[in-house]
């Protein structure tokens, strides 16, 4: 680094920052003017540990040598050379105080009363349009696909969420205006409203957004009252360069900033709290007003970090239900990059998790296979139960398999057994474990077929990374019988 790249280049450099506090030491590593990650640190003489915390379950572990002007680090086990960072000179100190955005004033924490939205897992679309978007996008290059309308629970439910990316420059009145792929965002929302659906808007309480647009510091009230006059139904806020201001421990507040903002232009909007699963959001998500919290990092189309996150969501079931949810990401099937057995798995695992079902594809460029995938109305209704406790694991066998269970209205239950292993298993589960007795009808959800009765247990031969999802119903001699958690 030096001061003329930080003028001009800013999120090209790297800049780490460690502090005392409380006896201890604290640090950040920021991006100027993009981001800000916390890192826990520790310092043994002059060797340092830090770990960069990105996400729930994501840390960069780095290992270091600190001297008076320099600090070397390595990732522990790489065989790259280390990283070389100094101290700044006293004209880059100035430059970075300058880029710094001033701190404003976020209000004390309080809980929030619940909105009455979501009372069942939002059903959304982010239609990929994020950060670069394909094509304009006004009502003619939108048209709502049959698909998609069939898909929804209810029509009322289902939203056209456009991501990162919509943003252009403020006015001089300092009102947010799309850019040029977005030329008009309330005829949009007018046409979607005019075929059942909603719209969808993403914003950052940060300066700028995390691909760098124009995003809500200081504009708050301000871009939530033309959210609320563009006919927007759901607002997703994403923490992105807010680090650059906040410590996590003033997250609560600063998403309850903008929740009341959301709430003071009268407009019902559901609110997506979006930082990454830190500092325990599902404590505080629903308090500050949240509808849904993302509770981990970015998924990808890869099964090991879908199979990764989705598996370790289980602890979080008590904190999710009508109106608060728990969101591990969006819907990866259609990208292409996992088989049909995995995307099963994907969508049946979310549905199990009562998670928002949040298409990651491109909704205007469907296959049949992601069509079919998508609109299977069992698996929606799993998803959807009125009910809305999340499933829970209730075996883990040796090897890779598991049973997960879920209650559903009407005294049904889902259940889900999984192979996460790379050769064909057979799982099985009782009614004692599953938490049931009695006997049941059963439908394979995926063969779309009737099962004879079950009575004491449910077994099957289950594919490499595959599932089979059952929905069972007490037979009408057992109308009697419990579900799992009762």
């Amino acid at each position: 680094m030096n001061a003329e790249i930080l003028a001009g280049q800013p999120q090209n450099v790297r800049v780490l920052s460690i502090r005392e506090s409380r006896g201890g030491l604290i640090g950040k590593l920021t991006v100027p003017t993009l981001t800000g990650l916390p890192v826990a640190v520790e310092q043994h003489g002059d060797r340092v540990r830090l770990a960069v915390q990105m996400a729930r379950g994501m840390e960069m572990p780095l290992e270091g040598t600190l001297t008076a002007d320099h600090l070397s680090l390595t990732a522990p086990g790489s065989t790259q050379p280390p990283t070389m960072l100094r101290r700044p000179s006293e004209e880059e100190r100035q430059l970075l105080e300058r880029l710094a955005p001033k701190k404003l004033p976020i209000p004390p924490m309080k809980a929030l009363p619940a909105n009455g939205l979501a009372r069942t897992p939002p059903w959304d679309s982010a239609p990929g349009t994020t950060s670069r978007p394909r094509s304009t996008i006004t009502p003619s290059a939108t048209s709502p696909t049959p698909w998609w309308q069939r898909a929804c629970a209810t029509p009322a439910t289902c939203t056209y969420n456009i991501d990162d990316g919509w943003q252009g420059e403020r006015d001089e009145h300092g009102n947010i205006r799309p850019n040029r792929k977005f030329p008009d965002m309330k005829a949009l929302a007018d046409y979607l409203h005019e075929h059942g659906l909603k719209l969808g808007i993403y914003t950052s309480p940060g300066p700028k957004s995390c691909a760098g647009f124009e995003a809500s510091y200081g504009h708050e009230e301000q871009d939530a009252r033309t959210f609320a006059q563009w006919g927007a139904d759901y607002v997703k806020y994403d923490w992105c360069s807010a680090g650059l201001i906040y410590d996590d421990a003033e997250m609560p507040a600063v998403y309850l900033k903008m929740a009341e903002a959301i709430r003071a232009t009268g407009r019902p909007m559901v609110f997506s709290i979006c930082q990454y699963g830190r500092v325990d959001v599902w404590k505080w998500g629903a308090s500050a007003g949240g509808n849904l919290w993302r509770t981990t990092g970015d998924i990808a189309d890869q099964w090991q970090v879908m199979s990764t996150i989705g598996f370790a969501q289980e602890e979080l079931a008590p904190f999710a239900g009508p109106g608060h949810w728990n969101d591990p990401d969006m819907l990866e099937v259609g990208n292409g990059r996992m088989t049909a057995a995995e995307y099963r798995t994907h969508m049946s695992l979310w549905a199990l998790l009562a998670a928002p079902l949040i298409a990651g594809h491109d909704v205007r460029s469907s296959a049949p296979e992601t069509v079919a995938l998508l609109t299977n109305r069992d698996v929606i209704a799993i998803d959807q139960d009125p009910l809305g406790r999340p499933g829970k694991r209730v075996v883990q066998a040796r090897g890779r398999s598991e049973v997960w269970a879920r209650p559903l209205e009407g005294k049904r239950s889902a259940v889900a057994l999984f192979n996460r292993g790379a050769e064909p298993a057979k799982i099985e589960a009782s009614f004692a474990e599953l938490g049931i007795d009695g006997r049941f009808s059963a439908i394979d959800v995926w063969a779309q077929r009737s099962l004879d009765v079950l009575d004491g247990s449910v077994a099957a031969e289950v594919e490499p990374h595959g599932v089979v999802l059952l929905v069972l119903q007490p037979s009408k001699k057992d109308a009697s019988t419990k579900s799992p958690g009762k």
